[in-house]
Order: C-alpha cells, then structure tokens, then sequence
C-alpha cells in the first residue's frame, strides 16, 4: 500500500473526554472516530488491525473444528420470553417495535438464535456434535460507555456455540477451545492468562475467562508462580486458616474512637495490628417472597475487602443497607457498627474472622469502639462461616502447590459450558441409539475482537504511540523515502524494495508523500508499525539502508541486498 492511495488522519492531541490510554492512541492515529456514546466508526488504519485479529480467529476456528456462519442483528422477541431473558437480562437489551409494532432486540448475544437454528435442523444423534461460529457487531445498551472501545455498545465478536449428545462430549470440546483460545492469543502476539471464573448472567457450570495482562485492566487476577493455578479474583478462593481460635485473654472495653470509622484509623489509634480488626457491613438479605428482607451483618477482618460474589452463593441475593436502614436496626450511624449486643439479626463471618479472639470492632455507638471481643462470651457464634473476601498477595494457593500473587488483566476471551440451561427452555432435543428424546449439552465460547485491538494497545505503547505486535499491526514495514519527489535514486530504490517486500508476502506501506521525515517518523510510531526502513541518499552511495524496529533505541545500517531477507526472518520469528 503507498499512503498517497491509503488514508491516514492523525490528530497531535488525543480529545479531552478520551479515559485511558487506548482510547488516546486510538483516536490520535486515526485508527477510529466517535459517531456516538459507546459506537465509533473504523477507519481504515483501524480495520486493517480488526481483519488481521479476525483472520487469526478464523483460522484457528476453523482448524479446530468450528463451522462458520452468520446469524441476524436482529432477533424477534418470542425467542428471548422462551429463553426467559427478555425479563431477566435488564436494560443492556435494546429493545425496539417494527412498523407492525411487534418486539424485537438487537442482539448482545446469540444464544437464543443458534439454538432456534439447531432445534429446527438437527434430529439425530447421528449429525452431533456440531460447532457453529460467527464473527459479527454487537450491541449492548451500556448504561456509561467509557474507554473507546474498551467498553462501548456496538462491538465485533466471534461467538460460538457448540451441541453435544453427552456432557463428556462437551467437556472434549471444552478443551478443544481452551487450546484452541490459547493458539489464538498466543499467534496475536499478546501476553496472557487464561483463569477459572465465574459464569455470570449467561449460566451454566464451568467457565474460563482468557484477559491481556495490563497495568490498566479493570479486573483483578489471581495466580500461582508455582503452578498453574490462575482465577478471576472474585472466584479465587481464599482458604481458612490453618490455626484455630486462640483462648480469649482480653476482658471486653469501650473505647473511645472520635472520628475514627476506618479500620485502618482505629488500628493506629489504638495501636493493634490492623489484623486484629473486624468491620460490620451491613446488608439486606432477599430471602423469598414470602419472608421478604432481612437485615444482616457480615463480618470480615480489617485489612480484606468484600466479595460479593462469594456473599450471594453464601447467602442469596443481597444489596447493601442504606443508611437510614442501618439506623432503625442498630441505632447507629456507619463507621462504628459491631456484631455485640444485636440481637436477632444474623452475623455472618469470613473464615479469618471465625478463628480470631480478643479482636476490635465497633461498639454501635458513634466514637466508641469495643476492644477484646470474643465469640461465645461477647456474642453468639456466627450464624454463617464462609469464604466471603477476596484474596490477597501471600494467600496460600487453593491447589496447595504455593502462594498467590495478582495482577491485572482486560478480558478478551471467554469460554462457558452452558450445559442444558438454553436447550432445556427452547426444547432443543434430539434422538439417541435407543429412539429416546434428550436434550442436548451446550458449550458457549467468545471473543471480544474489536476489544482485542484496545486490549493489545494498553499492553503495548510507549511516550511515541503505539507498539503493536507484528501480527496485528496496520503495516509490519513502512518504507520512509527520504525526498521521493525530489530523488530519482530515492525514488527508484523506494519502489524497488516495495515490490520485493511485496512479492515476498510482506505487509509493507511505502510513504510516497512530499512530507517532511519527522512527520513520516512519527506517524509510523504513532500507528504502530513494527519496523521502518529509511531509504535516503547518503545510505545508498554506500549501498545501505537505515532500519530501525519500532522497540529499538537506535538504527542501524544493513546492506541494500540483505534488507528484504532480514526483514523477512525478524518477521517469521515473530
């Protein structure tokens, strides 16, 4: 591609609403425009980048198995009420009325779709197992999109979905994703983690999420360096502890606390271990439609933080009590709540808290907190004992094999076994050997593809622009002419090395502009193009070209007759 045929429109100042980094670099290199909240149009820099991760995935589903298709934007409203999401999945669902006002959405997801599909065509055991994809826009009415297309309504995503006459057979498939995922990320040159993780509002039983490691990204994950542990933080189990409740040796006081509602603010007025603190959060449990709500405490030791995963498969349903709550229960404003002298309202304690004695917490009084409590002389035994935090750094690893560390991650992928929840409420069954009627399993398995190109930006990028992998880069060369329209030398050099790149496979963008060289530098910093080549007219009465990668620090001189060849063996290695 010569740039006089391609478009490019850089901007020197990214706009003022663009959050992170992504966004910023994206909007600078002319990659994308905003047309609305949450939905962009791709320019062509961009596209280039979005078909490069789409052919990967392409591939590797297709070589795994996977049959391609493509399925409606928009989906009619019966098969959503069957499913029983039309109610469920919330406002995320655009929902919208035709001419002949009948119920409509623009799908965020295809489950309903793909099983409506299989249901009409497929009878036998005999035509199973079967594995459709597509590749195909999306649409989630976010309530505040943010972060470019990090989180945005409209976005491109590879969904499949798989139907089996066994779960055995699923979990074969199961597998045959993960590594076929692990494939995908690993040819788009990204640093990754695969982790266990929760199903979320799409169901079913196993589940892994697959994020680019990044400083930025807004989850939180828990590995093991010693195994292989790795999970979403808000599964990760943190372990109880090995030792037990040491004999209480402290008498229970009030102590005054004036204007100390942190934990951290108390442990240091009172000189303890922030260890040795318990905060009170107080919830209101959804017990059933007949019991109605529930006030409730739940305990945990002073240096963790909630899970609320963990809380509602512990307890049920919840949300946090309001103020004005709290008050009429405990007479008490926040800041100073204590499980002592409460009553009937159930306490339920993280496992770190169940073994702790002669602990801090707070007195239900506002500016007083109780020092030396003690379960069994200053209040019942939990009501509930559970795993109800997150884990931290140095908690021993679920699989005992070592300590957890964290880090950060952007989720790109995610593979589910939905088992029968889809097929059990559409009807999708089959015939087995033997004539009987049985519904059939079901494996879902995604990939947030235009997500990958925000993703793969955050992980790489420097003060320049942006560090693509060669893989997914706009251009893996750019051909920098030093006065293409002044020198015939120049000229004729430049357009002979882009036709050898060219003929050799090479993805390879010549900048034929009458532009000064710091503006070609940086425009091909900026869009990430991993390696430039500079023909000027100094290097070529030497017979040399000056190269520089887009990591390297300096450039350095290569032989005309060898540049093609080292190009192309720095970009196989890759």
């Amino acid at each position: 591609m010569r740039t006089s045929r391609f478009f490019l429109s850089t901007l020197k100042e990214a706009p003022a609403d663009a959050e992170v980094i992504s966004h910023r670099l994206m909007l600078r290199a002319g990659m994308i425009r905003r047309l609305a909240g949450g939905i962009y149009t791709w320019m062509p820099v961009g596209l280039r980048v979005v078909r490069k991760v789409e052919r990967i995935v392409r591939e590797e589903m297709d070589r795994a198995g996977a049959i391609e298709l493509s399925m409606p934007a928009v989906q009619p409203a019966e098969l959503w009420q069957e499913s029983g999401r039309w109610e469920k999945y919330g406002p995320e669902l655009l929902r919208l009325k035709d001419r002949h006002q009948r119920d409509f959405v623009i799908g965020p997801t295809h489950e309903e779709v793909i099983t409506d599909v299989v249901r009409r065509d497929i009878r036998s055991y005999r035509q199973l197992p079967v594995h459709f994809y597509q590749i195909q826009v999306k649409f989630r009415d976010e309530i505040r999109p943010r972060f470019g297309v990090m989180r945005g309504r409209e976005f491109l995503m590879k969904d499949g979905y798989s139907f089996h006459a066994s779960f055995a057979d699923l979990q074969r498939e199961y597998r045959n994703m993960f590594e076929t995922y692990t494939r995908i990320f690993s040819r788009l040159g990204l640093e990754f983690r695969a982790v266990a993780a929760d199903t979320g509002s799409i169901g079913g039983t196993g589940s892994h999420e697959f994020h680019v490691l990044a400083d930025s990204g807004e989850d939180a994950l828990a590995y093991c360096p010693a195994s292989d542990y790795a999970a979403n933080v808000e599964l990760a189990e943190a372990l109880a502890p090995a030792e037990s409740r040491r004999p209480l040796a402290a008498a229970l006081e009030t102590v005054p606390t004036p204007g100390r509602t942190r934990c951290e603010d108390v442990a240091e007025l009172l000189g303890v271990p922030l260890t040795r603190t318990v905060k009170a959060i107080a919830v209101i449990l959804a017990e059933s439609a007949e019991a109605g709500e529930r006030f409730a405490l739940i305990l945990l030791r002073g240096d963790h933080t909630l899970n609320e995963l963990k809380v509602q498969k512990a307890a049920g349903e919840f949300r946090f009590a309001r103020d004005d709550e709290i008050v009429a229960a405990l007479g008490c404003e926040p800041g100073y709540l204590g499980p002592v002298a409460i009553g009937a309202i159930p306490v339920y304690a993280d496992r770190s808290v169940a073994v702790m004695s002669d602990f801090v917490c707070g007195a239900n009084t506002a500016g007083f907190h109780l020092t030396g409590v003690n379960f069994g002389r200053d209040l019942a035994e939990p009501a509930l004992v559970a795993d109800l935090r997150n884990v931290v750094a140095g908690d021993p690893s679920p699989d005992g094999r070592g300590t957890l560390e964290l880090c950060r991650g952007i989720e790109v992928g995610h593979i589910f076994q939905l088992r029968t929840k889809y097929a059990d409420a559409l009807k999708c069954c089959f015939l087995d050997e033997s004539g009987q009627s049985r519904v059939m399993e079901m494996g879902c398995y995604g990939i947030g593809v235009t997500r990958i190109v925000g993703a793969a930006i955050e992980q790489g990028h420097d003060a320049a622009g942006i560090i693509f992998p060669a893989a997914i880069a706009p251009f893996e060369v750019c051909i920098v002419p030093m006065g293409y329209a002044k020198s015939q030398a120049v000229r004729d050099a430049a357009d002979a090395l882009y036709g050898e790149l060219a003929g050799r496979g090479i993805d390879v963008l010549l900048d034929d502009r009458n532009e000064r060289p710091g503006v070609m530098f940086a425009e091909t910093e900026l869009i990430g193009i991993p390696h430039r080549v500079v023909v000027g007219e100094r290097g070529l009465a030497e017979g040399k070209l000056e190269y520089r990668a887009r990591t390297d620090r300096e450039s350095r001189l290569l032989p005309i007759g060898q540049i093609a060849s080292f190009l192309q063996e720095r970009l196989c290695a890759a």
